[in-house]
């Protein structure tokens, strides 16, 4: 009688034990691994941006793009020469879905035209920020460094000075109105544009270093203006732009061989607003 009872004590003892297993893991298991201070908590990661990959950027610029801008391809006479011409210089890199590049360099009887795109797809590593956001800083530290005059400063003297006052001044208001009428010819655009990077105020508001808002998601165009010693003054016009999570920054440089003349500020920037445009479309944006 003592072991029959000793039998019933232990299967008793497996029977509760068993039935706490039970308890534990019944439900749908939603507290197995989980914090108790940490409920409703978990926050879903970024978004990633929209590009995954970049276009070959030696090919994204077509001839007759490449023809305007780098007049001196078509005044080559050597077939070979004029294809080479064409197919630009790839940048080097060692990951072509983060970052590609090309340049173009042509002389021409007139000048020697440079022409660069840059293609950058941003990748956040923070779980917090998403691809695009990081690609949006970016660009406004790029923005920032560029330094672009306030646009403020521009359409006031038209609208707050009397209409004697601009002329009798050679500051902001006077030039923008004189420049335009005072060029026929080549000189035209040398007018305001000569004065672009040394007297931002003396250039048509149009023309000015600025912020696009016809480009992209964000956009700015920058004009600069350097002499070159005794030699004649080289013009660069920069456009970036930022699509999703991808930057693009186009370089367009002309420097004439002829001392004195100074290259067309509103031509450059068509130019190069035209290919930026092209180049956003190519990404779909």
């Amino acid at each position: 009688m003592q072991r029959k009872a000793y039998v019933s004590g232990t299967a008793a003892l497996l029977a509760a034990l068993l039935a706490g297993c039970t308890s534990g893991s019944g439900g749908d298991g939603s507290t197995d691994n989980a914090n108790p201070g940490e409920a409703g908590t978990t926050t879903a990661a970024a978004q990633p941006g929209k590009y995954r990959t970049l276009p070959e950027p030696c090919g994204a610029v077509g001839h007759d793009t490449l023809g305007t801008l780098l007049p001196g391809i078509k005044q080559m006479t050597d077939p070979g020469q004029q294809d080479k011409a064409y197919q630009g210089d790839a940048e080097l890199t060692y990951d072509t879905d983060r970052k590609v590049g090309c340049h173009w360099k042509v002389d021409s009887d007139d000048a020697t035209d440079r022409l660069s795109i840059d293609f950058e797809r941003v990748v956040s590593y923070d779980n917090r920020v998403s691809d695009d956001d990081q690609a949006k800083k970016l660009f406004a530290d790029m923005e920032s460094a560029a330094d672009l005059p306030v646009p403020s400063g521009t359409p006031s003297p038209s609208s707050s000075h009397s209409g004697g006052t601009p002329s009798g001044s050679p500051s902001p208001s006077g030039s923008p109105s004189g420049s335009p009428s005072n060029s026929p010819s080549g000189s035209p655009s040398g007018s305001p544009s000569g004065s672009a990077s040394s007297s931002p105020g003396s250039t048509p508001a149009d023309l000015q270093p600025r912020v696009l808002t016809d480009l992209g998601d964000d956009a700015y165009l920058d004009d600069q203006l350097a002499a070159s010693g005794s030699t004649a003054e080289q013009r660069t016009v920069t456009v970036v732009f930022r699509t999703s999570n991808v930057l693009v920054t186009l370089v367009y440089e002309e420097q004439p061989t002829a001392t004195g003349t100074v290259p067309d500020s509103k031509e450059m920037q068509d130019r190069a607003r035209n290919l930026a445009s092209r180049l956003d479309d190519a990404l779909g944006g």
